[in-house]
């Protein structure tokens, strides 16, 4: 969470119910086949099992990002509605640093609902940021999980957004993650599926698996086909997008926002929203168009 107050968004500006549903036909309609709710927090959404039980009648794979502290509560809905796989954010497993992190004291319950999950028989992801001289000290702690339980590591590099105190001596690399995780783990590759954005790996005799997903130092863009709905429906063809199309005013105007998908779609740049490449390091973060990620959600 971010150190300075922050204004949350106006409930009448975000997308209804009724509206998520019909932006959904309409992606579904133009080849969209998978739908992650993230955010933010999507269980703190009041209409969540609403949200969730509308899309899960479209014909698509409906997966999930969370931060795990309520996912206790909606297990068996989020069964019920054919979510097979979940996301949880988890930077650190050490109470101090969740606390510092977060700001608040819940890394317990994560832990308890992430051991929940899997024992239901959901394919559980943890999502680590890793950020040099934070919790790259972590790495092999959360390897470690990963071999005696069937959670699928994410490690993931620091990526600039607003407000996150992003600095290039901060990310830790895809390269520098491997280094040290071949220090203590005899792992080998498994390579990267086509539009995937993870590099996998598996640690021999493992239950589960570890991921390097290297948006900074190795980025993946030319395979890349997300795109991302923010909570106040604008369209995203790129997390580093400059520019953003309102769908969700078109939508309530009562015209076709197909043809605004297109044109957005069109718009994508080769490599990170336009803004860098490879080179992360001459990278002068207050000079970046982006929103923060709290901001985003979708």
């Amino acid at each position: 969470m971010p150190d300075e107050e922050f204004q949350c968004t106006p409930h009448h500006l975000l997308m209804q119910t009724e509206e998520i549903l019909s932006m959904g036909k309409i992606f579904v309609r133009l080849g969209v086949n998978k739908i992650r709710l993230t955010g933010g927090e999507p269980l703190v959404r009041k209409e969540f099992p609403e949200i969730l039980k509308a899309l899960s009648e479209l014909p698509v794979q409906l997966t999930l990002t969370s931060n795990g502290v309520f996912l206790d509560k909606y297990l068996y809905l989020l069964k019920a509605c054919g979510v097979r796989s979940i996301n949880i954010s988890l930077d650190t497993l050490d109470r101090d640093s969740f606390l510092i992190l977060t700001k608040r004291d819940n890394l317990e319950a994560v832990k308890t609902n992430i051991n929940k999950a899997v024992e239901q028989g959901f394919h559980v992801k943890v999502n680590m940021v890793v950020m040099k001289g934070i919790n790259e000290n972590e790495l092999c702690d959360f390897a470690e999980w990963s071999v005696h339980s069937p959670v699928h590591i994410r490690f993931i590099e620091f990526m600039p957004f607003t407000g996150n105190q992003w600095h290039h001596d901060k990310v830790f690399t895809r390269d520098q993650i491997l280094h040290t995780l071949a220090g203590k783990f005899d792992f080998i590759p498994l390579g990267k599926e086509t539009h995937e954005t993870a590099n996998k790996y598996f640690v021999k005799g493992a239950k589960g698996s570890f991921a390097i997903i290297s948006t900074m130092s190795h980025p993946f863009c030319g395979d890349c086909n997300r795109l991302r709905l923010t909570a106040d429906g604008k369209m995203r063809n790129c997390l580093f997008a400059t520019h953003e199309t309102d769908l969700l005013s078109v939508l309530r105007s009562g015209q076709s926002i197909e043809p605004l998908i297109i044109e957005n779609l069109n718009q994508k740049r080769e490599k990170l929203g336009g803004q860098f490449d490879e080179q992360f390091v001459k990278i002068q973060p207050e000079t970046l168009q982006n929103r923060s990620m709290i901001a985003i959600g979708g």
